[in-house]
């Protein structure tokens, strides 16, 4: 029941990482170890006391860009337990996360994704309470649900994202691991989950292994991310024979940011401050969503477009009217 490793990657951060080690802490079954991937040029210091070994390892790229699938891949290589229980450094575990994968992951299990629930800006700064985190937390409204209870198979593999899932090792060790091929934002999670698919290996939605994400400055879609979502659906087509990320290149296609035909992507501009104040997580926000930016931009096209063709039929009854 104490078999498990606990991974997460992180750049920065570092009061969300607290709140990571603080709810590790106050697990009803202890996890075996915490290992980090630091995703930048030191190790983290002044990590709070934990009762359970922390260990560190430096995961970089010489151009700055996030190396996240290598992240991945160097925490389940360091890692000693027989489960492996990847939470996102901006999100808190609930105090039977451990307990609870523990019990659901087996060798044979696949993967399994916890709970999420969204806190509001502010929830964490009086300190970690899980019952006003129960209380107001919500689900996202672009993700499916947990079941009722117990698990229930998923059915489609690009519904896998990386915030809170575990595996046992042996079918970590059957998947391969991320594919290293893309690294800054975006493509990797789909990736794995086509691999999965591919492999025969079962998806799992799970109800309890929850987790609380915790508030951060945000934008959806990532236009902070263009190129790396750009050149990452790139080498997912390249692999796969299609696309993926397909709602975030529509968006950007909207915004005039890229031109997405079906040969090629190609940037057109950078994003400027009116993208940004589009795509903006504000703080009444609990999670920033790519549905809600997509819903203006298709209701200010239809707006642009009703106006062209108002305007367009004006100009015809006036040539109609110096006709006659």
């Amino acid at each position: 029941m104490r078999d498990v490793s606990v991974l997460t990657i992180a750049r920065g951060r570092d009061a969300h990482l607290h709140n990571v080690i603080r709810g590790l802490a106050a697990q009803t079954v202890p996890p075996r170890e915490l290992v980090i991937a630091a995703m930048q040029d030191e190790l983290y210091e002044g990590l709070p006391d934990a009762p359970f070994p922390i260990h560190q390892i430096q995961v970089s790229r010489a151009d700055g860009e996030l190396p996240l699938a290598a992240a991945r891949n160097a925490v389940a290589a360091k890692a000693s337990g027989a489960v492996l229980a990847f939470v996102d450094v901006d999100c808190i575990p609930h105090p039977d996360l451990v307990a609870d994968i523990a019990e659901a992951c087996h060798d044979g299990r696949g993967l399994v994704m916890g709970e999420v629930a969204y806190l509001p800006k502010g929830t964490t700064e009086g300190g970690l309470d899980f019952h006003h985190f129960d209380k107001i937390g919500v689900k996202h409204s672009d993700r499916q649900g947990p079941p009722a209870e117990g698990l229930r198979y998923c059915e489609d593999y690009r519904c896998f994202w990386s915030l809170n899932f575990a595996m046992h090792r042996t079918d970590w060790a059957r998947s391969g691991g991320f594919d290293e091929g893309y690294f800054g934002y975006g493509g990797e999670d789909t990736d794995f989950g086509r691999v999965l698919d591919a492999r025969g290996i079962d998806i799992w939605w799970m109800k309890g292994a929850k987790v609380y994400h915790q508030y951060h400055d945000h934008c959806m879609p990532p236009i902070h991310h263009v190129d790396a979502v750009v050149r990452n659906a790139e080498y997912f087509g390249a692999r796969w024979g299609h696309r993926t990320m397909g709602h975030w290149l529509h968006a950007f296609h909207l915004m005039g940011l890229i031109d997405n035909s079906e040969e090629a992507l190609i940037i057109l501009r950078a994003p400027d401050e009116a993208d940004f104040e589009l795509c903006r997580q504000t703080g009444d926000m609990p999670y920033a969503n790519s549905r809600r930016v997509l819903d203006k931009l298709q209701c200010d096209l239809d707006t642009e477009e009703e106006r062209r063709a108002a305007a367009q039929v004006g100009e015809d009854r006036i040539s109609a009217f110096a006709a006659e």
